[in-house]
């Protein structure tokens, strides 16, 4: 499935291409699951004073004012489904463009219709904006967690067996570890933690996952327990979950991974990411 066209029909109770203030109303519900701070000026001066780093980086660039607005038009063009636009855009826009850029290559990349090299390269340069921006935001969680999406990512394209052998585990671990550190409410981090876990034992065995990367299945329980408290509405969290069941033991958890598709079927959109997602709890139960 093609992002861009039917993830970009924005339906009445959700959000599409409106206004800043439409998108404003439902940003905490939109990311209850990252976290991710309404992008205003009062953030943006709030980092400068925290970081000189990035305070140099905004020398002789946008004033925050336009810089905030401009963050905010790139988040609407996630929501409306426009990723690569939004990839364009944040990409544009130092760090914290990196969190739009990010989530919208990782969006892309999975349901890309016929994902191929263009998506890998798209991973990789994610990697290299969430890299630049950990290093000028290192306390701002998403900076962390969107590096991980796209190393994750980039690992789940090239094969969990290789990006293993390729040491991106490690990375991607630490960087996940850094956000639940500075946001420990991060649903889609603890999702994303639990699916780090249930990967690895799936590849490698239960006691080789544990002795080598202190993988466990019981550890993947634990980050879908929470994920699920934090963000029980969200769908990819119950995708997810799912998921990570089947690939621990779908013989013992296919009936609960098929109660879980259902819930994410059952879940109302917010935005063109969530009709996706919707979209594949549905075909999942088909």
């Amino acid at each position: 499935m093609e992002p861009r066209g039917e993830a970009g029909k924005a339906r009445s109770k959700s959000a599409g291409r409106g206004s800043r203030e439409d998108l404003h109303s439902l940003w905490e519900r939109l990311h209850r699951g990252d976290q991710e701070p309404w992008p205003e000026e009062r953030l943006i001066g709030r980092l400068a004073k925290r970081h000189a780093a990035f305070a140099s980086w905004l020398e002789g660039r946008n004033a925050p004012p336009k810089l905030a607005q401009q963050l905010q038009d790139a988040w609407r063009e996630f929501h409306a489904g426009e990723f690569r636009a939004a990839i364009a855009h944040g990409s544009e826009l130092g760090p914290l463009g990196a969190s739009v850029a990010n989530k919208a290559a990782a969006v892309h990349t999975l349901y890309a219709k016929n994902a191929g090299a263009t998506e890998l390269r798209m991973l990789e340069a994610a990697a290299r904006r969430g890299e630049a921006a950990a290093e000028l935001l290192p306390d701002y969680a998403n900076a962390h967690y969107f590096l991980s999406l796209a190393l994750g990512r980039y690992s789940q394209r090239i094969s969990i067996l290789k990006a293993l052998a390729d040491g991106l585990a490690g990375r991607v671990r630490r960087h996940l570890e850094r956000t639940l550190e500075l946001e420990p409410r991060h649903a889609e981090a603890h999702v994303a933690f639990g699916l780090y876990h249930a990967e690895i034992v799936s590849k490698l065995g239960a006691l080789a996952a544990t002795l080598t990367y202190g993988a466990s299945a019981a550890a993947a329980m634990e980050h879908f327990t929470r994920a699920t408290k934090l963000a029980p509405t969200s769908p990819i969290v119950h995708i997810e979950y799912a998921n990570a069941l089947l690939l621990l033991d779908g013989r013992r958890h296919g009936e609960q991974a098929r109660a879980l598709y259902a819930k994410a079927a059952a879940c109302e959109p917010l935005d063109a990411m969530e009709r996706l997602d919707v979209a594949r709890a549905k075909r999942g139960l088909d």
